[in-house]
């Protein structure tokens, strides 16, 4: 009896490890988005989060860039929105490589919060003969509000980094061709039964000086800062803090006195 459930029992080992890999591999790919038809190509991208270039979805890029660049896009995303992102970066054959290289896409919200990738290549690995490599990334669906602890995507702006991680340090520079592409789905939003008071995109305008409404306005001189001071500006305003501190010295005070009369030796 063991001698014919043995080899059934290795038979099914062997091959739960095919079936689960069989089921994870498909909904680890990540499908090309669809260009929207009569979409302006976008040729350029930026090199942090402010100079970030705004691309819609359905929008293609194209552009040339260079081995070791920062690119970022900036793309917003409403309640319900399921977004991914595909990225190809194609090595002009003219172009020596000396080693392999490592890409990386990564996607930020409007509060620069890194987002995870549900599906798609996020950090592939070029050979050095490769001509090309391609990247992916796939959000979860924009929640329409979360908890304030929560790390879930909610409504705003969006922020899509690219850039190489690992490469040898004689292929920096070398150039490189970058096609990326937004597909955005509508998953629904009606199971949050919430809504955001308002979109995670703060206002960035650098060199401005924010109110407190969030709007910017003209930078204060340091002439006009200081005419408004007086003399004794520096003096905190009086609170229960100098009660305490004045309690206090008087305290250590009476403390060494007493503590000088018993050490104190009478003559």
């Amino acid at each position: 009896m063991r001698t014919r459930i043995r080899p059934a029992v290795v038979a099914a080992a062997l091959a739960v490890p095919a079936v689960l890999l069989g089921v994870l591999t498909p909904a680890a790919v990540l499908a090309a988005p669809t260009p929207s038809p009569g979409a302006t190509p976008l040729d350029r991208a930026g090199t942090s989060f402010l100079t970030a270039a705004p691309v819609t979805a359905g929008q293609p890029v194209r552009l040339d860039a260079s081995t070791g660049d920062y690119l970022y896009w900036s793309f917003p995303g409403a309640a319900g929105d399921v977004t991914e992102i595909v990225a190809t970066l194609r090595f002009p054959v003219g172009a020596k490589r000396t080693g392999a290289s490592t890409w990386s896409i990564e996607v930020f919200d409007g509060l620069r919060r890194r987002q995870a990738c549900t599906a798609g290549a996020q950090t592939p690995t070029a050979a050095r003969d490769a001509t090309e490599v391609r990247l992916g990334c796939g959000l979860r669906r924009v929640r329409s509000w979360a908890e304030p602890w929560s790390g879930d995507p909610l409504p705003g702006t969006y922020y899509a980094k690219l850039s190489v991680v690992e490469l040898p340090e004689a292929d920096l520079g070398l150039p490189v061709e970058v096609d990326l592409l937004i597909g955005t789905t509508d998953g629904g939003s009606d199971a949050d039964d919430g809504e955001l008071r308002a979109p995670l995109a703060p206002p960035a305008r650098p060199g401005a000086v924010l109110t407190a409404s969030g709007q910017s306005g003209a930078s204060p001189s340091p002439a006009a800062a200081g005419d408004d001071g007086g003399v004794f500006d520096w003096v905190p305003a009086f609170s229960t803090r100098w009660l305490w501190t004045t309690v206090g010295g008087v305290l250590a005070a009476v403390a060494g006195v007493f503590g000088f009369s018993l050490t104190w030796r009478r003559r």
